[in-house]
């Protein structure tokens, strides 16, 4: 029994150590967003770490529009980085799961 628990608790601790490695990672990994006519561009990390944000000269004249822009644009970004955040880190979480029965968490 108290062999179980030891191999579930390595098996957990490495799968702690393999999120940990992940979510590094997806530091590199880099979405690009940019508003419908082009004139606002956004680069972030899968982490959701803001890295680049080119605005037009043109936007730069009226700043409601360039507020509503960057509220738009930085949002759709943000989402597409959480979802491949949530994914990749959820994978990772699945696959280090011991089997413990009763516990299908992640069907």
């Amino acid at each position: 029994m108290f062999g179980d628990l030891m191999g579930m608790m390595g098996k957990l601790k490495e799968t702690q150590e393999k999120v940990a490695a992940t979510k590094k990672r997806l530091d590199t990994v880099l979405i690009d967003e940019a508003s419908n006519d082009g004139l606002l561009k956004v680069t972030l990390t899968a982490n959701r770490e803001i890295k680049i944000i080119t605005i037009a000269d043109s936007l730069l004249e009226d700043k409601e529009q360039l507020e509503d822009y960057l509220v738009l644009t930085l949002n759709k970004a943000i989402e597409k980085a959480s979802n491949i955040h949530e994914t990749e880190v959820a994978a990772v979480a699945k696959e280090g799961m011991p089997n413990i029965p009763g516990m299908d968490m992640f069907k």
